[in-house]
């Protein structure tokens, strides 16, 4: 496992929990050894003196705190487990003033976006707050647990728009989706639609030659008819003339 990135958040040194070469655990020590003091003769400094209970009390418990609201993180380095736990040293107005150097520091080496949704300026101020609240909650541990609440409410509504932007996007993807698979479907029934009409207009044509020739042919048979027919009263005409010339004829007494 890779090693941990540097954080805004302020560690102690990394303790080596266990050790794969023997398979026993150990306790853990520093990963930073002291050096060996040289030998002089000046004289050796008196210990402190030791603290109340009550401090030594309230110290674990701000320790325990510190461990609840950001927990230890752990890494495996040559089959090594670390554990490293977030710093309990209190703070000055110092580093406070570094806290913020090197937030700016981190922001301009990552190329953070100043203005818009950017992962890389969310983290950074994200490691910020923990380590404020780190600071606080070791001067007030009441403080540091309701900073802890708007951190958590913070991170949820963030969680609730990033969920909201992500299904939007789905949804405007599926949408655009449909939208593109309907067109081509409509396009396909567009050029359908048109080689029918093109079909119909040419059944069209087919019909309206057909009717004009058949107009034609009943026009021509219609006169034929009609001079056949003229013909057939003519002769009907003479015959019924002579018919009456004749009757005249043999009705009439000769003088």
């Amino acid at each position: 496992m890779i090693p941990p990135a540097e954080s805004l958040l302020k560690y102690e040194n990394p303790l080596l929990i266990t050790k794969s070469t023997d398979g026993k655990s150990r306790k853990g020590r520093p990963l930073r050894v002291n050096p060996q003091q040289p030998a002089d003769s000046s004289p050796v400094p008196p210990p402190p003196k030791p603290k109340s209970p009550s401090a030594e009390a309230s110290k674990q418990e701000n320790e325990e705190i510190l461990n609840a609201i950001l927990p230890p993180r752990t890494w495996m380095e040559d089959d090594q487990l670390w554990v490293q736990q977030v710093s309990s040293a209190p703070c000055t107005r110092a580093d406070v003033i570094h806290l913020e150097e090197l937030l700016d520091t981190k922001l301009q080496q990552r190329q953070a976006r100043v203005t818009g949704i950017c992962p890389v300026r969310r983290e950074l101020y994200s490691q910020c707050f923990d380590e404020l609240i780190r600071q606080v909650t070791i001067n007030c541990a009441e403080r540091g647990l309701l900073l802890l609440r708007v951190r958590d409410e913070i991170q949820m509504t963030i969680a609730a728009y990033q969920t909201l932007y992500e299904s939007s996007v789905a949804f405007g993807m599926r949408k655009a989706l449909q939208a593109e698979q309907g067109k081509a479907d409509m396009e396909q029934r567009i050029s359908d639609l048109e080689n029918e009409i093109q079909d119909l207009k040419k059944q069209l044509n087919e019909q309206k030659a057909r009717c004009d020739a058949t107009e034609k042919r009943e026009k021509e048979k219609r006169q034929v008819e009609e001079k056949k027919h003229a013909e057939e009263i003519q002769f009907l005409k003479r015959t019924n003339q002579q018919l009456k010339t004749q009757l005249e004829g043999i009705i009439t007494p000769k003088k």
